[in-house]
């Protein structure tokens, strides 16, 4: 495996990291254990596979000119095979934990080293020997959701699934700069500068207009402290898809709309109020092609949607979250403020490393919340013969904000997994219970 430059967008989400807001994604995977020692052939099995995967054998080094000088293509890093690549500085197997989610937010508050390839798998068996956890940690730099899934799977049982259709290969990012001339440089450089001024304008008229429109909670934002509550729950997708067929739009519309219905139970029931309260949801919008060979790195776009929250009727939250998930795909991932993310193609790597700092802490203008949605294969997924039973994804927290929700689909369940800044949020598992009953009150409505 050849080195490569990181994406603009990697190279964005590399620089944005700081100590209270690690920038790695997650997922914890509860697993029925066939022995009493299951947990510890899950890590023996983790590492020996990890060491063939050759997309987890990668680290990304900021590079710089010989002698001095200016970074790399003005501030680049690459990406790059390590070749004393050594498993268990990633695969760690824990003394037994009675509860997998606390375990898993105190491993999520510790940033990756960034020295070596950015990922962690972490084991986690049960008091009872009946379960095992595994906590899978990937930095945004090295995949997104859908890459990170491709990863984990390299390391579960084999599985006979079809392959995907393969396509050109993308030539790597020269690690060399350009050869041109330094007015060509400067030229190409202030071009690339005018198209993201002219987006970040457009994305900051859409967020203007947002701002006016919406209020939120003080719930929702906080000063990093750097510590991490984690919650899940699942529910059963039947209940879900019933509600779509009564009311129509889409599975992820109903999703939303879900976390919509349980914010405004949780604060109302917290005391803090949902009158007025309408955040702003930062909604990832994945731009990988289906079913073709998936480069590494991140392929994302965004839409911005109002979370009614302070509508009392649940019904007409979801008619809400459906009219505006219909107008952001009638425009395009490539158009609004959720278009934030394509603004990275047209800043000078040098740009990224030096204002990675103010572009984390200018997210809390863009959104309240993030709420994203990870695919996973409807086939049962195994590790060592032990049957993965629940999976909750886990999103990064992006600064000033103290919430961010991901959901997956796997084998007739919708697994919602909640990560908090646990002094903001304390009671997280009180938000959790509200998911499972918003999908228990919209069942009902749609039944009265």
């Amino acid at each position: 495996m050849t080195s490569d430059r990181l994406a603009p967008l990697d190279l964005a989400f590399w620089n944005i990291e700081s100590a209270e807001h690690p920038m790695h994604l997650g997922a914890l995977g509860v697993f029925e254990a066939n022995s009493p020692t299951a947990g510890a052939h899950a890590a023996d099995l983790l590492a020996a596979r990890a060491a063939a995967v050759p997309g987890l054998r990668m680290r990304i080094r900021d590079i710089w000119l010989p002698g001095g000088g200016l970074p790399l293509a003005f501030g680049g890093a690459t990406r790059e095979p390590v070749s004393d690549f050594e498993p268990f500085d990633h695969v760690r197997l824990h003394a037994p934990s009675a509860d997998f989610h606390e375990a898993a937010g105190r491993l999520m508050e510790r940033p990756l080293e960034r020295g070596r390839p950015p990922w962690e798998a972490h084991v986690l068996p049960s008091e009872d020997g009946a379960t095992f956890a595994v906590l899978f940690k990937f930095h945004h730099a090295l995949a997104d959701g859908l890459r990170a899934l491709t990863l984990a799977a390299g390391v579960m049982d084999p599985m006979d699934l079809p392959q995907p259709r393969p396509r050109p290969a993308e030539p790597p990012r020269s690690l060399l700069p350009d050869v041109r001339s330094l007015p060509d440089l400067v030229r190409d450089t202030l071009s690339d500068l005018g198209r993201a001024l002219d987006i970040g304008a457009s994305v900051a008229r859409t967020t203007l207009g947002a701002t006016l429109a919406a209020r939120s909670s003080a719930a929702l934002r906080s000063e990093p402290s750097g510590t991490r509550r984690i919650a899940g729950v699942n529910v059963d997708l039947d209940e879900v898809h019933k509600v779509r067929k009564t009311v129509g739009g889409t599975v992820n519309d109903v999703l939303i709309a879900v976390v919509a219905g349980a914010l405004r139970r949780w604060l109302d029931e917290r005391g803090d109020g949902s009158d007025g309260v309408v955040p702003r949801a930062l909604i990832p919008v994945s731009k990988r092609r289906p079913r073709t060979a998936h480069p590494q790195g991140n392929r994302l776009s965004g839409y911005l949607v109002n979370l009614p929250v302070d509508d009392p009727d649940p019904l007409g939250r979801l008619r809400t979250v459906r009219t505006a998930m219909d107008r952001n795909k009638d425009a395009g991932p490539n158009r609004g403020a959720g278009a934030v993310a394509l603004l990275a193609d047209h800043v000078p790597a040098l740009g990224h490393r030096l204002g990675g700092p103010l572009v984390s802490q200018a997210a809390r203008l863009w959104f309240d919340i993030l709420v994203t949605s990870v695919p996973l294969p409807s086939l049962g997924l195994k590790l060592g013969g032990c049957p993965l039973a629940e999976v909750y994804p886990l999103a990064p927290l992006a600064h000033g904000q103290s919430l961010a929700i991901a959901v997956s689909t796997y084998r007739g369940r919708v697994h919602y997994g909640l990560v908090a800044d646990a002094k903001a949020v304390p009671d997280l598992e009180a938000l959790a219970k509200a998911v499972a009953r918003e999908v228990e009150i919209l069942r009902e409505a749609c039944d009265g």
